[in-house]
């Protein structure tokens, strides 16, 4: 197997790597089978769509009356909210009343189908270019990582319900700042920052724009690229892969949990 901390040959059995000393290079047989799912299988890009849009068509099965409620052009099959709370909506309120793992699930939810759609083009847009210069797992991390902090700022500034990919997606176009001004890549940074102003300023001009979000999980994306090499510097290693792994669980389990308190809540309303 490839060692994921030094990138060297090393046997599976090892218990040390003899290179770089790394303890347990093989996380207990477990890492070259990840290694060969993330390198050659994992398309993140279509992993991300895909929970999107099977949440978004669950959101509106599950409260289809709602659909046929007329919000405006930018709330056409709008889900309902108490839908939205059983998959993971955030707000101040759930977030005081320790409903943490909302941060994360809120990245995959969404208010309407042009919301859906304006999110997930520019996931199409920037994903790849995250995965190729920091990989797949890193760059799920930071897409992560950028969407919780920017609801934790939403939560504690306006406390509002919300969701939606849109800050996650601010934090994957600063990590592509980040790279471009780690690497010296002017002219790329340049586009990246009118872009990003760009979306900023749209932010306040749409309606029903969550701009404490946006910022928030631009710093995000800031923070966790800062602190991940790119691809070519180091392979994705076992505590790369840990963190991914533990985000992804804590992820879906998130959705069972505001499943199944968001439901005892609403039978307990009615």
């Amino acid at each position: 197997m490839i060692c994921p901390n030094c990138g060297k040959l090393i046997s599976v059995s090892e218990e040390k790597c003899p290179f770089c000393g790394a303890w347990n290079p093989s996380l207990y047989g477990y890492a070259p089978v990840l290694q060969r799912f993330i390198g050659r299988r994992l398309d993140l890009v279509a992993v991300l769509v895909t929970a999107c849009v099977v949440l978004y068509v669950t959101s509106l099965a599950l409260e289809p009356q709602a659909i046929f409620a007329w919000h405006g052009l930018f709330g056409i099959l709008s889900p309902g909210s108490d839908a939205l709370y059983l998959l993971g909506m955030t707000s101040g309120y759930r977030l005081r009343a320790g409903w943490w793992w909302t941060l994360l699930t809120a990245n995959y939810l969404h208010g309407s189908l042009l919301h859906i759609f304006f999110n997930l083009m520019w996931v199409r847009q920037l994903g790849p270019a995250v995965v190729e210069y920091f990989g797949s797992v890193r760059a799920f991390v930071i897409f992560s990582i950028a969407g919780a902090i920017g609801f934790l700022v939403s939560d504690l500034a306006s406390g509002a319900p919300t969701m939606g990919a849109s800050a996650a997606i601010f934090g994957l176009l600063a990590a592509l700042i980040v790279y471009g001004r780690r690497v010296g890549h002017t002219m790329l940074t340049n586009q990246l920052w009118q872009w990003a102003g760009i979306m900023f300023v749209m932010g306040f001009v749409m309606p029903n724009v969550n701009n404490w979000a946006h910022a928030g999980g631009f710093a995000g994306g800031w923070i966790a690229a800062t602190g991940l090499r790119t691809g070519a510097e180091k392979r994705e290693g076992r505590i790369v892969l840990l963190i991914g792994g533990l985000l992804a669980v804590v992820t879906l389990a998130g959705f069972a949990l505001s499943f199944v308190n968001a439901t005892a809540i609403i039978l307990m309303r009615r």
